[in-house]
């Protein structure tokens, strides 16, 4: 006899939850704040915000993200049992078949979009929903690469609008560089929190392949690496507003450095990895006061 939580082909809070839709919320808010405030007007002179391809564009990148997250948990169902077995869906409330049916209707409407916007964005969204599921089938479980390919994928998604309208873009690059590196810090940072899982189902992540302590010297690498490129491209802008708001950002940048420098336990782990996405909203804000 079937189990009950395994009859349904599809719920819609199973549904909504493996799409994250604060995630979804906070990419299309990132893509609207850099159009509105970067962008300012298309290349006829139209207000951005009156160009229709511009939503389709933010929809076309928001249903890339949702199909990323659905086939990432397909392949992680028997991880996810491990690292947090109260928050699998897939299996229970949702069928795997139909997840890979979401997730390519998703893809492919999302590359339909791209085109209606300019091939060149239905190319970019056809490499990234491909390079989404070769990180979700096997680059996640290989040590920084799949770390690297997420962060890139983050700080494309802030650039895309840039690469289209072909306005600000030494501007938003700097706003790309930012979530690059913090979404990287938060990848390796979610690799720790996740380690019992990751090393019991054969992962190798950077946590298993170097070890926890070692772990978090990458962390601090990067986070050099990260000031260090703001710093850079700051003063190339050379907009004072910028360089204070960035500054002071760097100062609860520092006190979240610290905590990664005490944190030994999941929980303070997972409080690190929301934090971090706090920070990306956080610096999303200072568009608007440029």
């Amino acid at each position: 006899m079937s189990q009950p939580n395994q009859a349904r082909t599809i719920s819609l809070s199973g549904l909504f939850r493996i799409s994250r839709p604060v995630n979804l919320l906070l990419v299309a808010f990132t893509q609207l704040m850099t159009a509105f405030f970067l962008i300012e007007t298309s290349r006829g002179g139209v207000p951005v915000l009156e160009d229709f391809r511009l939503y389709l564009l933010v929809l076309s990148t928001v249903m890339i993200t949702a199909a990323g997250y659905m086939i990432n948990d397909y392949y992680d169902v028997k991880i996810d049992y491990v690292n947090r077995p109260e928050e699998v869906i897939i299996g229970k409330g949702i069928k795997r078949r139909v997840v890979i049916f979401l997730h390519t209707i998703l893809n492919f409407s999302a590359i339909g979009l791209g085109y209606l916007v300019a091939p060149r964005i239905a190319m970019v969204n056809f490499f990234a929903a491909f390079l989404l599921w070769l990180y979700s089938n096997r680059l996640k479980r290989e040590p920084f690469i799949g770390n690297l390919s997420v962060a890139f994928l983050t700080g494309l998604s802030v650039y895309l609008v840039a690469m289209y309208y072909q306005k600000n873009e030494l501007l938003v690059i700097t706003y790309a560089i930012f979530a690059f590196f913090l979404n990287l810090i938060r990848e390796i940072i979610k690799d720790i929190e996740d380690r019992d899982g990751d090393r019991k189902h054969g992962c190798r992540t950077l946590p298993i392949v170097i070890g926890f302590r070692k772990t978090k010297q990458v962390v601090f690498v990067v986070a050099i690496c990260f000031v260090s490129a703001i710093l850079i491209i700051t003063f190339e802008i050379n907009k004072p507003e910028l360089f204070y708001y960035f500054g002071g950002l760097g100062l609860f940048f520092l006190w979240f450095m610290r905590k990664v420098y005490v944190a030994d336990r999941k929980s303070h782990f997972s409080q690190l990895s929301t934090f971090a996405k706090l920070l990306m909203l956080v610096g999303t804000l200072s568009m608007g006061f440029l």
